[in-house]
């Protein structure tokens, strides 16, 4: 992700972190006869995948994620009405999370509801970030009580792999917790992950003039400066007629950093877009979840031709068929070519965003534990994909057009987890060169 392509490639692995990434041939020089396992696989050997966006506890609601709506709201509707049931969220977080690794994901941003499933991730060894999600808290309830209990809550969240808080979305929260909540964040060095346009009514409006009450206002209006008229929320914003956008309305609560990334990013303007660029803040892509919601298809074109970060997110299978990064690849290569798209380097970048991407996002690409991308130091989660290509042009294709269900092995910190068809025999020296795209694993 960060050096070009390797045909007939290696990677040395030893203590969980990568020794040496080449050609084979050089990596077996490089080892000077130590004593190793080599496993050979042939296919495309990448980084792990990373699911930028998703929540492992609601995997037990695949029956909502098989349904087609008309819009969140619909949407809702149904997910609220099986959350509403008995669940075992541990057990099924971890179905998830199973799901994930046989996926080819070695790290996963997991947005976490009931404290039943916070451990999902440490559970299965994974990498990634457990965002606990903070809700439905006004600001006279926040102040009297909030603040203590999401600090409690915030305890019970595991630092392995890593911990954060996840504000769920500007019209869910008051202005009270959406002012402190990055502060708690910033003040521990953890990591902040909201939604953020997903829903209609979040993208920027003209205003209804004028607006009773406030003459004196200056600006009130369409990207009038709506905080001058003290609005205790979004909604409240909205019902008093400012059209700001639900991305400069948290932006200007001071939410929006580099140590935070977004989910979904579909009702954005250009300057909204240009207000994540500016604040260093990633947004993961999840265009399956939007199709089954009934929403419109992300600005995958524009991210792209305006240079904005992203990441890839399947989203929940509350909301999506899959918990498969690559199946939401191919589905925003779809969405990108229709609406224009036409760089010769989307192959190359939708990858990208789906390993180094997600990394990025979450704060991991840099680091004694970086992950996202195939370097010495670096931790070892690795995937391999069976591709029937024999350039590397033709591979990179197939696998961002065509790319879901081909995971043949997920290797977590050194340590394959699911692995399919691979031979593993003990290296001599006079070996080198005997198999294409094969992984070496040092112990």
């Amino acid at each position: 992700m960060t050096a070009p392509p390797i045909a007939d490639g290696a990677v040395a692995v030893r203590d969980g972190r990568i020794l040496h990434v080449g050609e084979r041939s050089w990596v077996v020089d490089q080892l000077d006869g130590t004593p190793v396992t080599e496993r050979r696989w042939r296919g495309a050997l990448l980084p792990g995948l990373v699911n930028a966006h998703t929540h492992l506890q609601y995997t037990g609601m695949a029956g909502v994620g098989r349904g087609r709506y008309a819009g969140f709201e619909d949407w809702a509707a149904a997910f609220n009405a099986v959350y509403a049931q008995p669940h075992d969220w541990r057990a099924e977080a971890a179905a998830g999370a199973a799901q994930s690794v046989a996926a080819g994901v070695t790290s996963i941003a997991d947005v976490v509801t009931d404290i039943e499933a916070v451990t999902a991730l440490e559970d299965a060894g994974l990498g990634g970030i457990a965002y606990w999600e903070v809700m439905d808290w006004e600001n006279a309830a926040w102040q009297e009580r909030g603040r203590d209990q999401v600090l409690a809550e915030l305890e019970r969240v595991p630092t392995t792999p890593g911990a954060g808080l996840s504000p769920h979305a500007p019209y869910s929260l008051d202005v009270a917790p959406l002012l402190e909540l990055p502060d708690i964040v910033r003040q521990r060095g953890l990591r902040l992950h909201l939604h953020l346009g997903e829903a209609a009514f979040e993208g920027e409006r003209t205003a209804i003039e004028p607006i009773p009450g406030f003459a004196g206002v200056v600006g009130v209006g369409h990207g009038a400066d709506w905080h001058l008229a003290n609005v205790p929320s979004f909604r409240a914003m909205r019902a008093l007629g400012f059209g700001a956008s639900a991305t400069s309305f948290v932006d200007r609560l001071g939410v929006l950093g580099p140590d935070c990334h977004i989910a979904h990013g579909v009702y954005m303007t250009a300057a909204d877009r240009a207000l994540l660029r500016a604040r260093g803040t990633a947004v993961a892509l999840c265009p399956r979840s939007n199709a089954v919601i009934g929403l419109d298809p992300p600005p995958v074109a524009d991210y792209l031709r305006e240079g904005s970060p992203i990441a890839v997110g399947t989203d929940s299978l509350s909301s999506s068929p899959s918990l498969d990064p690559m199946a939401d690849v191919t589905a925003l290569h779809r969405i990108a070519r229709a609406q224009g798209y036409s760089g010769r380097d989307l192959h190359e970048r939708l990858l990208a965003a789906a390993t180094l991407g997600g990394a990025h996002a979450m704060g991991l690409a840099v680091g004694p534990d970086r992950i996202g991308h195939l370097a010495v130091g670096a931790r070892a989660d690795l995937a391999v994909f069976d591709v029937d290509a024999r350039t590397v042009p033709d591979a990179l294709a197939e696998l961002v057009e065509d790319g879901a269900g081909r995971a043949v092995a997920t290797v977590v910190r050194g340590v394959v987890r699911t692995t399919e068809a691979a031979a593993r025999v003990p290296l001599a020296p006079s070996a080198a060169g005997a198999a294409p795209t094969p992984s070496k694993e040092s112990r």
